[in-house]
């Protein structure tokens, strides 16, 4: 893995509760106001170790990890998608591990899905979107097993991952004909994107922290059946969480997304956290982590 990357890339620079909901709030805790973390910050810190890592095809990259709370359980669970502008080169689930490890210590199971990004063989469209398809149904097999509670599954994804996790929860609304549309996809109930990406066309009209020719590549002109926006509405709350100093992805993003999918019908709340960027979103000990985790925990009715 190689997420330092992720600074490299250009750039300018989601409560089970009502039907409709549109807040925008900027969090008075708010973090440091000093220095924005780099990823060197959280890398520094010793990498929490997942508890199994369950393959879900044939590929090296269709793996998930396990992240199991002690306890018999059922456990809630979270289906965590990581980001790295869907590119392998540039994140891997493993970028996810600090936060899944704060999750299993609050009794959350949490499944961090790997999928192979637009620069390896199998990705872009369809085959990204297919391998996250996959890695999330994959997960009903597990469920079992090890005890997870499925019955208020929530998707979080970081970066590109917001868009991904989103994206699964679209799934029902897939057009007749897509080649992304299965059947009977494994329900969503609510999404915490932790500063997504979340419209791709938009993105695509705009400069933004992972530049054009990656979405290209990765929607080959298909919004259709890619872009949240016009899957709309997806009929479960959601949460988006961004950093109010991200140099990475647009803050404008958020209440831009937002705007469209409260008018669509959809409960969407964004939460602005002052003297952040992008790092801290999935950094344990931050204002910011502090409140996603918040977000997370009302959604699986805790």
């Amino acid at each position: 893995m190689r997420p330092f990357t992720f600074l490299l890339a250009p750039a300018v620079a989601l409560a089970l509760a009502a039907p409709l909901v549109g807040e925008t709030v900027t969090d008075a805790q708010g973090g440091d106001t000093g220095r924005m973390m780099v990823w060197a910050d959280l890398f520094a810190r010793p990498r929490p170790a997942s508890d199994a890592t369950i393959s879900y095809g044939p590929d090296p990259l269709q793996i998930a990890d396990l992240w199991l709370p002690a306890g018999d359980g059922p456990h809630p669970t979270v289906l965590m998608v990581h980001g790295g502008c869907w590119q392998t080169d540039i994140a891997e689930r493993t970028i996810m591990n600090w936060i899944a490890a704060d999750l299993r210590a609050r009794g959350v199971a949490v499944w961090n899905i790997e999928y192979r990004g637009v620069d390896r063989p199998g990705g872009g469209y369809p085959g990204t979107f297919h391998d996250v398809a996959a890695a999330a149904d994959a997960l009903r097999d597990q469920a079992a097993r090890h005890h997870l509670d499925l019955s208020r599954l929530v998707a979080v994804g970081h970066s590109a991952g917001g868009h991904l996790a989103l994206w699964l929860a679209a799934r029902p609304r897939l057009p007749q004909g897509s080649p992304l549309r299965t059947a009977d996809p494994l329900p969503i109930h609510a999404v915490v994107s932790l500063g997504g990406l979340p419209d791709l066309e938009e993105a695509a009209r705009s400069e933004n922290g992972c530049g054009n020719a990656v979405i290209a590549r990765l929607t080959a002109g298909h919004f259709d059946d890619t872009s949240v926006p016009r899957l709309a509405p997806l009929g479960v709350p959601q949460v988006l969480v961004n950093g109010a100093e991200d140099r990475i992805i647009p803050t404008a993003y958020a209440e831009g997304y937002a705007r469209p999918m409260r008018a669509a019908g959809d409960s969407v709340a964004v939460r602005m956290i002052p003297g952040t960027g992008h790092v801290e979103l999935v950094t344990p000990d931050t204002a910011a982590w502090s409140a996603a985790a918040r977000e997370i925990e009302r959604a699986l009715g805790r």
